[in-house]
């Protein structure tokens, strides 16, 4: 009967474990299934959670031993997009919750921190927003969180030091601001702490080394600065430490050489200064240690790494270390596969100890000062998969032995003095996948056994001598992606076989002696996007199946002797850079150039180009630089080109381009420069071009243009030069252009500006190449203010009607060395700083003196003596005229002698001589009277009038003597 009872007992207590059992899984069952609704599962790992089946036979799930509670929920990696549900707080026994590498969204729900037993948080790698819940205090038990590579945001609360019982704090990889706090130093079992990729700012607190079992602090990519806490040193299970790419200065602390467990050490991308200790390179278990991109220094000559046999990384590159090479770096049984020491000053020889590295894969001693030949002996390093030896001193010969690197992918030496022929063992070499040998001074052909290596994709020989021919087998290099041979002595044509390199997306062959026409091959290169043949001596048409090669963003074939139409460059819609300059295209532009809405670049310049400019240029917005001068262009410039208003370099000189200058270019802000020289614009500048704020060159000479000079040029802050001379523009210069302050040219010669010449032009101090106002009508004298433009070199102000005198000021221009002041009415000494130009520079004005004319004084006595010689010759006119009255009066009065003695003897003989006497008298008092009326002056003009009377007449003899003595002396005076 007792045994009966104790079964029935034993059998209700088995029915109670089993109804509370299958009532709390039934509980969890009802929760996961909410928890299951806010999920989407395109990939159906969630499709067995349904009623009626077992829990723990759910994906994802785990049961306790005794089956009746979920206690774990993992996820992971599971495609599960949506939310994270509150009411997984109700599966109360959870330990563990992993729904890490999802697409979740939303916050992290702040009911987790009810989930008292839960041990182990994993929801990285999602798209969780907000911050880190306070409640996450109450997880007492939690030893992992990990909620890295999200967007959380804030900062990390305080109270993270609360959960003592924490092993791994992952917030790598969000948006975390703020200090770390030096609460953290209170999770005394911490192993791993990552706060990396998050923007973490202030110092790194010294309670961190309380933290007594951290094996892996990574705080990288953050904002940190102060310096490097000493206390660091005192965690001596350390094995990782990284915080690289802060701001952290200071010196890298010798406390650090206690980490014995160290194996890795990251503090690139900082501020550090000083000397590298000597006890951290010495660390027994260091693998990587990564110093670059600091301002660390001193000689790394005196560097010991016998004591580390596991170094496999050393990387110094970026700082202004000294010394040559460290000779203890390789040992015997050595693992270092990676020396990068790039970018310091160190100097010597090739570093013969690295020699002894067989392990080596990578070293990188670019950008220094080593010199010297690249030794043979460089065969030893058999493993070596990068060579960086650029931008160096080295010089000599590239050793054929290097054809024995057989693991080579990537081989840099540009930038060296490298001399001698590419050598053939190069073709050993299969792969070799990078060689960079520009920027040296090689020389010889390109050896055909280049082709041989298969796996080249990138050739870079620009800047070298090499000559010859580009290899016939080129077309093998069925890998190759990038091929420049720019600026060398290539000759012959291109080989019909590179168009088999169909990968080739990089063709750069200018600045050589290449020949001959386009093979239609190239329309195999479909991938190509950069074509760069400049410079060369190409002639014929473009094959037609250039039109094939729809990749093509960049073309610039300019400088050679291609003619035809443009057409066939034209088949792709990519374009950004055209530039078929100085060739002898014709026709007109293809209306389908438009159809390359990205183009940025049109340079079609010097070429046969006709037509008028197509209105679809319009379409391109993008359009900075367009260059159509120097063809055949007529009509005008369309309206539509008022659409490009990104447009900086607009240039149209030297074609026959007609009508008004649009006023909508006052529409393009961002103007720099307008050149519309030499066409046949007509009509007035239109002041709108004073509203392109940032134009630097306005050059508009040479057309037909006329009216005034707008005064919304002055407007022309940014204006370095203006060119408005060979054109009918009449009117004063504007004084607005004294707001020119950048102007370093200005030209406005041969015009038909009238007025003074503005003083405000003196405030135009950045005037050096030349101002230019000759071949005008400007009048007034040369202002002072001129004198203010002392960086001047040429002044022309010629051909106008300049007066006064030249100001002595402006012997300040001592920068001048061509100086124009010719044909004016220009007077008085020359600056005496102006007598070493020319006499042609002052010649034809009224009345300038001084080197390097005749001086001042020598003209002043020339004057004088021109006078005295004027006054001895009236002196002498007036003796012979006084002479010759004489001699007159003489004559008369013999003759009226003899007349009377006539006349006495005729009276004697007649009886008649009294009346007559009387008579004769009366003659002679008329006869002075004629004399005397015959001279008189005409004050207006200090000359004698002509005299009227006849020849005959002695009497008029005497009156026209006169004028032909004032007549030479007033000649004489002219010449003065």
């Amino acid at each position: 009967m007792g045994k009966m009872q104790n079964a029935i007992i034993l059998f209700i207590l088995l029915i109670s474990f089993l109804e509370a059992s299958l009532g709390a899984l039934s509980n969890d069952s009802f929760w996961l299934l909410k928890i299951k609704s806010q999920f989407t599962d395109p990939m159906g790992v969630l499709s067995n959670w349904s009623p009626g089946s077992n829990v723990c036979t759910w994906n994802g799930l785990e049961c306790s031993k005794d089956q009746t509670r979920v206690v774990g929920i993992n996820l992971s990696n599971s495609g599960l997009s949506g939310s994270i549900s509150p009411d997984i707080s109700h599966l109360v026994s959870l330990q563990k919750i992993d729904l890490s590498m999802n697409f979740l969204t939303g916050m992290i729900p702040t009911e987790l921190g009810n989930l008292q037993d839960l041990q182990e948080l994993l929801l990285f790698s999602n798209y969780l927003t907000g911050f880190i819940p306070v409640e996450f205090r109450l997880l007492k038990k939690l030893q992992v969180l990990r909620i890295g590579d999200n967007l959380l945001t804030g900062e990390l609360i305080e109270t993270i030091g609360e959960l003592t019982e924490l092993r791994v704090l992952a917030l790598a990889y969000c948006q975390f601001n703020g200090t770390i706090p030096s609460e953290i130093g209170k999770l005394k079992r911490l192993q791993s702490l990552h706060l990396q990729a998050n923007s973490f700012s202030g110092i790194i607190p010294q309670e961190i080394a309380s933290c007594e079992e951290l094996e892996d602090f990574a705080a990288s990519n953050n904002n940190l600065e102060g310096e490097i806490p000493s206390s660091l040193g005192e965690l001596r299970f350390l094995e990782i430490l990284n915080l690289a790419n802060n701001t952290l200065s200071g010196t890298i602390p010798s406390e650090l050489s206690r980490l014995s467990r160290l194996r890795y050490l990251n503090l690139f991308g900082n501020r550090l200064t000083g000397e590298l200790p000597i006890g951290v390179i010495q660390l027994p278990k260091l693998q990587n240690l990564d110093l670059s991109r600091n301002n660390l220094s001193g000689n790394i000559t005196r560097f010991d790494f016998n004591g580390n046999n596991d170094l496999e990384a050393l990387a110094l590159s970026g700082n202004s270390f000294t010394g040559s090479f460290p000779e203890k770096l390789c040992t015997r049984n050595s693992k270092l596969r990676n020396v990068l020491l790039s970018v310091n000053r160190l100097s010597g020889d090739f570093p013969l100890a690295l020699l002894n590295c067989s392990s080596l894969e990578v070293l990188d001693i670019s950008d220094n000062e080593f010199e010297n030949n690249i030794p043979s002996e460089i065969e030893n390093l058999k493993n070596l998969t990068d060579l960086l030896l650029n931008n160096n001193s080295f010089s000599g010969g590239l050793p054929p032995e290097i054809g024995n690197l057989s693991n080579l992918v990537s081989l840099y030496l540009f930038g060296n003095m490298i001399t001698g022929e590419i050598p053939a063992e190069i073709g050993k070499l299969q792969k070799l996948s990078v060689l960079y040998l520009y920027e040296n001074q090689m020389s010889g052909n390109i050896p055909t056994e280049l082709t041989n290596c298969s796996s080249l994709s990138e050739i870079d020989f620009f800047g070298n001598h090499i000559t010859g021919v580009i290899p016939e087998t080129i077309g093998k290099l069925k890998n190759l992606v990038f091929l420049q041979l720019r600026q060398n002595d290539l000759s012959g044509p291109v080989p019909l076989s590179l168009g088999y390199c169909k990968k080739l997306q990089t063709l750069s062959l200018g600045d050589n002696n290449l020949s001959g026409s386009l093979s239609k091959t190239f329309g195999y290169l479909s991938e190509l996007t950069l074509l760069s043949l400049y410079n060369n001596s190409f002639e014929g048409p473009l094959p037609e199946s250039l039109f094939l090669l729809k990749n093509l963003t960049i073309i610039n074939i300019s400088n050679n002797r291609f003619y035809g139409s443009i057409y066939p460059l034209l088949g792709s819609n990519l374009l950004s850079l055209l530039d078929v300059t100085n060739n002898s295209f014709s026709g007109p532009i293809p209306s389908e150039l438009a159809l390359s809405k990205n183009l940025t670049r049109i340079r079609l310049a010097h070429n046969h180009l006709n037509g008028t400019i197509p209105s679809q240029f319009g379409q391109l917005t993008n359009l900075n630089f367009l260059d159509l001068s120097s063809n055949n262009f007529t009509g005008e410039l369309p309206l539509e080109l008022s659409n490009c208003n990104k447009i900086s370099h607009f240039l149209v000189s030297n074609n026959q381009i007609s009508s008004t200058v649009p006023q909508w270019l006052g529409t393009l802000k961002e103007l720099g420069e307008l050149d519309l020289s030499n066409n046949v614009f007509n009509g007035s500048l239109p002041k709108q071009v004073g509203d392109c704020s940032r134009l630097l060159k306005l050059s508009v000479n040479q057309n037909k243009l006329s009216g005034g000079i707008p005064e919304e040029i002055g407007n022309l802050t940014s204006l370095n030069v203006l060119k408005l001379q060979r054109n009918n523009l009449s009117g004063a210069i504007p004084r607005t252009l004294g707001g020119c302050k950048k102007l370093f040219e200005l030209r406005l010669s041969e015009n038909s500006l009238t007025g003074l010449i503005p003083s405000e032009l003196g405030t135009l101090t950045e005037l050096q190449v030349i101002l230019d106002l000759s071949k005008n009508s400007l009048t007034g004298e040369i202002p002072v203010s001129l004198s203010n433009l002392v960086k001047l070199e040429r002044l022309n102000l010629s051909s106008n009607e300049l007066k006064g005198e030249v100001p002595e000021a402006l012997g300040r221009l001592t920068s001048l060395h061509a100086l124009n002041l010719s044909n004016n009415h220009l007077e008085g000494e020359i600056p005496t700083t102006f007598s070493r130009f020319p006499p042609n520079s002052f010649m034809h004005n009224d009345n300038l003196c001084g080197p390097p004319l005749t001086s001042c004084r020598e003209s002043t006595r020339q004057e004088k003596k021109q006078l005295s010689n004027t006054a001895a010759a009236g002196i002498v006119v007036a003796i012979v005229f006084s002479a010759t009255v004489i001699c007159l009066y003489l004559i008369y009065l013999m003759l009226r002698i003899w007349c009377k003695w006539k006349q006495a003897s005729i009276s004697s003989d007649d009886n008649g001589g009294g009346e007559k006497a009387g008579k004769e008298e009366k003659w002679g008092d008329d006869h002075h009277r004629v004399i005397r009326s015959d001279e008189y002056w005409d004050l207006n003009k200090m000359t004698m009038l002509p005299c009227e009377r006849s020849g005959k007449d002695v009497s008029s003899m005497t009156t026209c003597i006169f004028p032909h003595s004032m007549s030479r002396e007033n000649s004489m005076r002219s010449l003065v």
